[in-house]
């Protein structure tokens, strides 16, 4: 959702036909109408997730393929866009391989409980928070498996943001005008709410250091995924090549550097204070990644564009994650789910508020 990225994911899990979140019936007789037919004795498993949409994969008509739908429960307005999803990777396919083909949609709540579409399932490996025995285990490559996926990852992101958004039919998707202050709008909004009874004094802070700083020029937009970072990845287990991008129900036109600012904000090192450590987003702080700094100095090479200001957006978008664990510790507060690992996000968030003025003052890239 717009406001909680998604934290993690693995292989799937739980078997059966009565998933939450999936009614198998309904959901066949409606596939029945479209001519996608269940394959009744291959049973549906829901790949397991951290707090965003629902996937599941399905066989229908011989192959595989997902099933993605927002979260169970109220979504808030505009978030977890089914719709705008579907249209981003029915588009995006052709110029862009990576991102899977989209097949079908389906707006009728009463099939699943919501809007949900049909893409292609490519199976491959999901690196979340650590590198394991068994990723290494085949690694034969001439540099460190960290340097090689860093690299990788930044060379997505720049071929995503060369893609003409025009030429592929999503020339109007968003409002690209008024991006990054619209965007900074949203985010200090979402805080001051998130925060409503006892604001920390590091939050007024930032936000008058990004009021101070915000850059008076936009640069040209691009297409954006908004949430890009190692896990939206899949990776062909063998020569560890990103074989697919998913999750862009967030995609958008807007500024690149912001696309950028985002996954830097999940890149962790070993010389971060504990908050950066404790987001367990990325494996980045050993295995011979690239420091943020020599990250952004590879994509700047790759793109051709200028990081000038880019201080402005490593620090909003240091912002937006603490928000989103803000948020994640007030549903824990608010009884809304009762994981005890949404117990500490409180001082997480506050931790990374103190991490976002550390970068504004260039203590930290």
């Amino acid at each position: 959702m717009e406001s909680e990225a998604s934290m993690t994911r693995s292989v799937e899990v739980s078997t059966c036909l009565n998933l939450p979140g999936l009614n198998w019936e309904r959901l066949k007789a409606y596939l029945d109408k479209c001519g996608q037919t269940l394959d009744q004795n291959i049973e549906p498993r829901r790949f397991s997730a951290g707090f965003g949409n629902m996937n599941f994969l399905l066989s229908a008509g011989g192959k595989f393929v997902v099933l993605r739908r927002p979260p169970l429960g109220p979504v808030p307005p505009g978030a977890n866009d089914m719709a705008r999803e579907f249209r981003i990777l029915s588009h995006l396919h052709a110029p862009l391989p990576l991102v899977p083909e989209a097949y079908l949609f389906c707006d009728d709540p009463k099939v699943t409980g919501a809007p949900f579409f049909l893409m292609e399932y490519r199976p491959g490996l999901v690196i979340g928070d650590e590198i394991t025995s068994d990723t290494t285990a085949g690694w034969a490559g001439p540099e460190e498996i960290g340097q090689f996926l860093g690299g990788r990852i930044v060379n997505v992101l720049a071929e995503l943001h060369a893609v003409d958004a025009k030429a592929c039919g999503l020339g109007d998707l968003g409002r690209p005008e008024g991006f990054i202050a619209r965007t900074l709008r949203g985010w200090s909004k979402r805080a001051s709410l998130s925060w409503a009874q006892s604001p920390p004094a590091e939050l007024g802070t930032l936000l008058a250091w990004l009021e101070k700083y915000q850059p008076t020029t936009e640069n040209p937009t691009t297409l954006i995924h908004n949430d890009f970072k190692l896990d939206n990845i899949i990776l062909d287990p063998d020569t560890l090549e990103p074989r697919t991008l998913i999750d862009w129900d967030m995609g958008t036109l807007g500024d690149p550097l912001y696309d950028l600012a985002v996954l830097l904000s999940y890149w962790s090192e070993a010389a971060d204070p504990d908050a950066m450590h404790q987001l367990r987003q990325m494996p980045t702080a050993g295995h011979g990644f690239p420091t943020r700094e020599a990250a952004a100095a590879l994509y700047a090479k790759i793109s051709g564009r200028d990081l000038q200001s880019f201080t402005f957006y490593r620090v909003l978008a240091t912002l937006r994650l603490a928000v989103v664990f803000r948020q994640l510790y007030r549903r824990y507060e608010t009884g809304g789910t009762d994981d005890p690992k949404y117990a500490d996000f409180d001082n997480l968030a506050r931790g990374l508020l103190h991490f976002g003025i550390d970068v504004a003052h260039r203590r930290h890239f």
